[in-house]
């Protein structure tokens, strides 16, 4: 089966498009950082990643509930 993945558009902080992943590995949240550890996300950004992490933390719950 293939990991659950979404991706957050960002900024890094000298405003060249990059990206944000969360991913689940088992029952783990993973975020995987932009090259350089930096995103810059605006509000409606950072909103998408509380959604995110919401369905990412769902089903990390799916996984330890076997």
């Amino acid at each position: 089966m293939t990991e659950p993945r979404w991706c957050i558009g960002c900024h890094d902080p000298f405003g060249r498009d990059r990206a944000l992943t969360v991913l689940v590995e088992d029952d783990l949240v993973v975020l995987v950082p932009p090259p350089g550890a930096s995103a810059v996300l605006s509000a409606q950004q950072t909103r998408s990643l509380g959604l995110v992490l919401d369905q990412a933390a769902d089903r990390a719950d799916e996984v330890r509930a076997g």
